[in-house]
């Protein structure tokens, strides 16, 4: 029986579907947004789908393709899956086509060979980013392209070992007369995207525009059609940039990757806490060293804060690198259960490094860094601190101190401020060359540190 063909008006805004033209979408309400789209149905006497046993052959792992960029590996769980969608969101500059070049110049010197389609450069221009990086090799194909069914032929023809699209709000389906870069073109370029990757067992990497609140622009059922979503941060002023996992179907979701922007490209970062301590001041308030975990790797970083009188009706409560309504939080336990004065005082907190830290065991650091320049007290330069603070002042326990525990012995740390009921949780007694001081309530860091 052969496919009939039936029209569909889909809203370029929001998606919905109407089998006629309307002149205002119901759902979002934007006017003339409805454009026409043809649409196959598929025959009622279709063969039905193949199917395979998880204990046969279709269970096993498929081998990962390994790039050679350890901090890249790293997030990724260990490589790239065959026919994985990998989805690279940031900011603009902050160097997502450099690393995807990069990765491409890695996956062919292993003789693979590889396909960087853009949408948004000339192939001189690809050429001169290569040329800065000193990239220059016989197995990497560029095409510039913006359709979708024309990649996929290019796909189809060249049989890359990988592919790499830029960007996918420049691509679009000849299916749908919206434009490039809407909801609906965004939505049905990424399916057919996906339908090549898991067809074929080809690996594609897709780089996506964020808005300004961060987040990738387009609909969000895009995060959800892929299988791993990467977010590059960092500030442009700074040198270091963060590769983040924020979804990850074949590995953690917590790693990170932490890399250096050079003359030459991004350099990894094999030792972040060392590089974010470098340039650590010593025996200034308002500084303190925090261990932080990313997914399974430790690093320290350091937490920075700064209390002044306010000569503003409304104090200012700022926070760079990590939550403001937290900030807020916890400089309403402080005011409570210390009795400190801070509604007329500006607090600015920083994590250096231009890291940003969302677990609860920075609260601790929070709480030492406020109270040391309020106090203008020095905290020992040789000491870290974690934990959680509760509403009632309490010290809580954080997860993986023992991982926390060898990082700053590692790198020369003697004291270790951590809560009680986390230094019954060790497993093992510490080493004689790092104390352990345990507290409960922020009484007891007050009476610790500052008394």
């Amino acid at each position: 029986m052969a496919a009939k063909e039936h029209i569909l008006f889909i809203c370029d805004q929001c998606g919905f579907e109407s089998r006629k033209w309307l002149g205002c979408c119901p759902d979002c309400g934007e006017w003339d947004s409805l454009k026409q789209k043809k649409k196959q149905r598929s025959p009622i006497n279709s063969p039905p789908p193949e199917l395979h046993s998880l204990g046969g052959d279709g269970g096993r792992e498929p081998s990962r393709l390994v790039t050679g960029i350890g901090e890249l590996d790293r997030v990724l769980g260990g490589g790239i899956v065959p026919g994985s969608m990998v989805l690279i969101g940031g900011d603009p500059g902050i160097g997502k086509s450099t690393l995807i070049l990069q990765l491409l110049a890695a996956l062919a010197s292993q003789d693979h060979q590889v396909l960087y389609v853009t949408g948004e450069e000339s192939v001189g221009q690809i050429r001169m980013r290569a040329e800065r990086l000193t990239i220059k090799d016989e197995h990497i194909a560029v095409a510039t392209e913006n359709s979708v069914q024309a990649i996929t032929a290019l796909a189809e023809t060249v049989k890359p070992a990988f592919l790499a699209v830029d960007s996918i709000q420049t691509m679009y389906s000849e299916e749908i007369a919206s434009a490039p870069g809407s909801v609906t073109q965004v939505r049905e370029s990424t399916s057919l995207l996906v339908n090549l990757a898991k067809s074929s067992g080809l690996p594609i990497i897709l780089i996506g525009h964020v808005t300004k609140d961060g987040a990738i622009a387009g609909p969000r059922v895009l995060e959800h059609m892929v299988d791993t979503v990467l977010y590059f941060e960092g500030d442009r002023g700074q040198v270091f940039r963060v590769l983040r996992t924020v979804k990850n179907r074949f590995g953690s979701t917590n790693e990170i990757g932490v890399f250096e922007m050079k003359e030459s490209g991004l350099a990894e970062v094999d030792n972040p806490s060392a590089l974010f301590l470098a340039e650590r001041p010593v025996n200034v308030p308002g500084s303190v060293v925090m261990p932080s975990v990313e997914g399974t790797r430790p690093i320290l970083v350091e937490v920075q804060a700064l209390v002044s009188p306010s000569s503003l009706g409304t104090a200012r409560r700022t926070a760079i690198g990590a939550d403001p309504q937290r900030l807020a939080l916890l400089t309403a336990v402080l005011e409570k259960k210390i009795g400190v004065t801070l509604f007329d005082h500006d607090i600015f907190l920083n994590i250096a490094g231009g890291i940003r830290i969302d677990e609860p065991a920075l609260d601790l650091g929070v709480i030492v860094a406020l109270l040391s320049s309020l106090y203008e007290k020095v905290v020992d330069p040789t000491t870290v601190v974690c934990g959680e603070v509760g509403l009632a002042g309490e010290i809580r326990a954080v997860g993986q101190m023992e991982m926390r525990l060898l990082e700053a012995r590692r790198l020369g740390f003697k004291t270790f401020l951590m809560p009680e009921s986390s230094s019954r949780q060790l497993d093992k007694e510490p080493s004689k060359d790092i104390a352990i001081h345990t507290v409960r309530t922020v009484h007891d860091v007050v009476e610790r540190l500052f008394v």
